[in-house]
């Protein structure tokens, strides 16, 4: 009987997302055996210190990474933001399933102030975000916004909101929706305000809402048994983003947005890179076909290198 290992993060959320692709390759393929390997992560273990001192989000990632290279695991599920645009030499990207949703999501311990938090919040209050992106984005809406670091899996940084270590946080709408907390028997909005963040003007992570499935390079049975769950528009639109952010050089932890969105056999796409305050931002949007994909990120990087913010 045939089986698979899938390196996972041990937190709520990695779990979830790698037992939906457990599911789903049992479901697709009878009579094999799927294995979970939970992994702690250097972002799990130094959780007390921040992205950028610790590596960046590759910190999420790299164990897991080396559990494939050495032969632990077989695959390797990732939240595809937090995996670096550069893999290791051995391993491959090899499936993409469906995007979740993209956008991010404000929380407010008042839940008078969800109409519209950026005018009805009070002068100074504390928001709670590990991302330079989030942080430069709302410093761009609200100079007098004080940020703090706030890191931690969902759960933690929901019971932090709750115990009033900020007044609000901003977290990806996917994994909410994916633990079934924004709908759930039980949703957020009983509990926390809540205003969506959206596009074009606020962007989100290169690759947010999206699953990426790590192998080793050149693993055709494991190819085979994930193409069925391979969705080719979520891999142009995360092409596009991870070209756009890889031709920067930027990083995951940098203040860089990226949205792309295949409708209609075309690819639009819009980017930014934010300056650390907010004051200034980089922005540009193109158009290519869902074929030209990394060359419409790689473009657009440029634009945006050039106007030198």
């Amino acid at each position: 009987m045939s089986s698979v290992r899938i390196a996972t993060r041990g937190s709520l959320l990695a779990l979830t997302q790698s037992r939906w692709v457990a599911a789903e390759l049992q479901r697709l393929h009878a009579g094999l055996r799927v294995e979970l390997v939970e992994i702690r992560t250097t972002g799990d273990i130094r959780l007390g210190q921040s992205l950028t001192a610790i590596g960046g989000k590759g910190a999420f990632t790299r164990e897991l990474e080396d559990a494939l290279l050495d032969g632990r695991a077989d695959l390797a599920v990732h939240s595809l933001k937090d995996l670096p645009t550069v893999l290791p030499d051995g391993l491959a990207l090899a499936c993409t399933p469906a995007r979740e949703d993209t956008g991010d999501v404000m929380l407010l311990r008042d839940r008078a102030c969800a109409g519209d938090p950026f005018a009805l919040l009070p002068k100074g209050v504390t928001v709670g975000s590990s991302s330079p992106r989030r942080r430069a984005q709302l410093l761009a809406r609200r100079s007098d916004f004080n940020i703090i670091e706030f890191r931690g899996n969902v759960d933690t940084r929901l019971r932090k909101l709750g115990e009033g270590k900020a007044d609000a946080i901003v977290l990806a709408r996917a994994g909410l929706k994916r633990l079934g907390l924004l709908d759930g028997i039980e949703p957020l909005g009983a509990k926390f305000g809540i205003h969506a963040l959206d596009g074009p003007l606020w962007l989100p992570a290169v690759g947010q809402g999206s699953l990426g499935v790590e192998i080793r390079a050149g693993d055709q049975r494991l190819g085979q048994l994930l193409a069925p769950l391979h969705d080719a528009a979520t891999w142009a639109e995360v092409s596009a983003e991870r070209a756009f952010l890889r031709v920067l050089g930027a990083g995951c932890t940098a203040p860089v947005g990226a949205a792309a969105r295949a409708e209609a056999g075309q690819l639009r796409m819009w980017g930014a890179v934010f300056a650390p305050d907010g004051q200034k931002a980089a922005r540009v949007q193109g158009v290519a076909g869902l074929n030209d994909a990394e060359n419409l990120g790689t473009t657009l990087a440029r634009q945006a290198a050039a106007q030198g913010v």
